[in-house]
């Protein structure tokens, strides 16, 4: 299950890039986003309310997605029991004590 959902976060997090890198800055600097040309699919304004509305849907998702994994991270974590710490005292016990030997010319 984990495994399912850490798949999940990763696609998330890598679209999410994605479409950061996608918006146009303020300064002009990454944005590839098409400028202010007329001719294209959508206009400028609709691009960026568009991808403005992607960004926050991913990033809702990745925080979802981080809360469900530490979620699962807490309760997989075994911590020993009562019975495990029997048996390995046990096991150390359980070893004889070395027999002194006496010496063969007395």
């Amino acid at each position: 299950m984990s495994i399912i959902i850490l798949t999940i976060h990763i696609l998330i997090a890598i679209s999410l890039v994605f479409v950061i890198l996608l918006q146009r800055s303020e300064g002009g600097g990454l944005g590839i986003g098409g400028g202010g040309q007329g001719g294209g699919f959508m206009t400028a304004r609709g691009t960026a309310n568009l991808l403005t509305r992607v960004t926050a849907f991913l990033a809702v998702a990745f925080f979802s997605t981080s809360i469900i994994l530490a979620i699962l991270s807490g309760r997989t974590a075994v911590e020993p029991s009562l019975l495990d710490e029997i048996t390995s005292e046990a096991e150390t016990s359980t070893q004889s004590p070395a027999i002194p030997t006496v010496p063969a010319d007395q």
